[in-house]
């Protein structure tokens, strides 16, 4: 499941500047795959919206109009 600690230590990370720091003194594949690990963040906390929306809004008109959209 989460960890708080795992968030609070990522966010730390990248408000910190080391996130940059890590990108600019590595390798060309370092690289790579820092940009490949924050476009899977990016997707994950659009999924986490998502997810958010549904769970707020399960039993309710807009709920089901999303559910509605989902299925097309």
């Amino acid at each position: 499941m989460l960890s708080e600690k795992f968030l609070n230590d990522l966010e730390q990370y990248l408000k910190s500047g080391e996130l940059e720091k890590d990108f600019e003194y590595s390798s060309e594949e370092r690289r790579a795959e820092i940009l490949d690990y924050l476009e899977r963040l990016m997707d994950l906390a659009e999924l986490a919206d998502e997810t958010a929306t549904k769970i707020i809004f399960k039993n309710t008109g807009l709920g089901q109009m999303f559910d509605s959209k989902a299925q097309k």
